[in-house]
């Protein structure tokens, strides 16, 4: 058989969408303009083009142009909503630094910032609700069967009853094995009609449309032998991977010469993304080390008061791609550990000096962190980094472990806001901090990330396991 490139599915609706989203922004801004008898300056040219090109950007970046057959609407109105007003505050922010000017002050921009997402969203749940009701009365509607009474099977099937606006109406599982554990379920699960005989059969009779194969990828001689058989009819075909075997960490696929690949392990923060993190760090870290440089000097001259020592301790761990890097913090001990064995602070430990244990308790002696962070070898938001020793011993106790270097180390995170902050004198404390620094991994945006600084101030920087 031809071989053939695997190309986007809907790719020229999707650009429809992304060009009468634009022609939104662009005919509502000049409507307002003649409304409101204003006169025509160049910098109105900036103006639209920077807000058509920011929305584009991340609207395309939260995904807000995928299928609209297989997409939760509540997710693509979220998107449209949150990348229409990151585009509006990025332009604001820009002419108020660097014009100096109040261009977004005007009443026609206000009411034309306000407006246009109403629109864009209004237009869209148009669509989706002509659509829903074309597929209501058995219009553009397809009837889907699954190969395989798997668990990824299931987990399909369910998405499909879900979506009844899509217009997929399941038909069925089609298997021939007997239930295993390892295989397939067992009746009491899911109905199954028929063999891949039957499947075959249906198929050129037109009582099937689409068929999803979710087979085991290790049946890869069966896959490939009902795919044949289904050329000799008119239904469409898609294979899903049974990717849920794998702990996939940030998964996506990508294209080389027309040939498919699919990540299992790979960092978020590739190409665009790691600019847009890389940005939000230095940003953030600059202002936040302007509003905390007197608090700094204040804590140094009490280190420098009360105990012996320097102002700074300075300790090795893993950075990114498990590079070794050298970690900023106060110091807050009478001896500075930093080798092949580091013991964990404890409470009551004698090694934490009096001042010590205030700043260990209130988290104030990460604050140098943020040099870290304005320096590249941190972030503000991912998983607090650990000592090389106690990555050396975790490392083959938790599956997994290591792929938590697939990003910078942070100064706080999504398992600090969730209460896993200090001592890991347990091996559950610690699986339980690395569960959630795969799923911040797993889950980045930019929307994450500020979500987590705030929690992070709200909750405040202590906790009970921290010494």
């Amino acid at each position: 058989m031809t071989q053939g490139k695997i190309r986007k599915h809907d790719a020229k609706l999707n650009a429809i969408a992304r060009l009468a989203d634009s022609a939104i922004i662009l005919i509502t801004f000049l409507a307002l303009m003649d409304i409101f008898a204003i006169e025509w300056q160049p910098k109105h040219v900036w103006s639209l083009l920077l807000s058509i090109v920011l929305f584009n950007f991340f609207a395309e970046s939260l995904d807000a142009y995928r299928s609209w057959r297989g997409t939760d609407l509540r997710h693509e109105l979220y998107a449209i909503l949150f990348a229409w007003l990151t585009a509006i505050l990025i332009l604001i922010v820009a002419e108020l630094l660097i014009l100096n000017e109040q261009t977004y002050a005007k009443p026609f921009v206000a009411i034309w910032i306000i407006v246009t997402p109403i629109e864009i969203i209004s237009w869209h749940m148009i669509v989706r609700t002509g659509l829903g009701m074309m597929r209501a009365k058995g219009l553009n509607t397809r009837r889907v069967a699954i190969i395989g009474a798997t668990s990824l099977g299931h987990m399909l099937e369910s998405a499909f009853r879900e979506m009844d606006w899509s217009g997929y109406r399941f038909s069925g599982f089609y298997d021939d094995r007997k239930p295993a554990p390892d295989r397939r379920l067992n009746d009491e699960q899911v109905e199954v009609v028929g063999n891949i005989d039957q499947l075959i059969q249906d198929c050129k009779d037109g009582k099937v449309d689409v068929v999803f194969i979710t087979l085991s990828l290790a049946a890869e001689a069966r896959i490939k032998q009902v795919t044949e058989e289904l050329a000799d009819t008119t239904a469409s075909v898609y294979l899903v991977p049974d990717l849920f075997t794998f702990n996939l960490l940030n998964s996506r696929w990508v294209e080389y010469q027309g040939i498919t690949a699919i990540s299992i392990y790979e960092t978020p923060f590739a190409g665009v993304d790691s600019i847009i993190k890389r940005v939000e760090d230095i940003v953030l870290s600059f202002m936040i080390l302007l509003l905390i440089a007197i608090p700094m000097i204040f804590i140094a001259a009490c280190i420098k008061t009360t105990s012996k020592g320097p102002v700074f301790f300075k300790q090795t761990r893993y950075g990114m791609d498990g590079e070794k890097i050298r970690v900023w913090k106060f110091r807050t001990m009478y001896v500075a550990e930093d080798g092949p064995k580091v013991i964990q602070a404890t409470k009551n430990d004698p090694r934490v000096t009096p001042f010590g244990g205030f700043l260990r308790r209130t988290s104030l002696d990460e604050l140098p962190q943020f040099f870290n962070s304005l320096g590249g070898s941190m972030s503000i938001v991912g998983p607090r980094p650990h000592a090389v020793a106690h990555n050396e011993e975790y490392r083959s106790k938790i599956h997994g472990y290591m792929l938590r270097h697939k990003v910078k180390p942070g100064i706080t995170g999504l398992a600090q806001i969730n209460g896993y902050r200090g001592e890991t004198d347990t091996l559950d404390k610690m699986e339980g901090r690395v569960k959630y620094d795969l799923q911040y991994i797993q889950n980045w945006s930019l929307m994450l990330d500020l979500k987590i600084i705030m929690l992070t101030i709200l909750r405040g920087f202590s906790g009970k396991n921290v010494y």
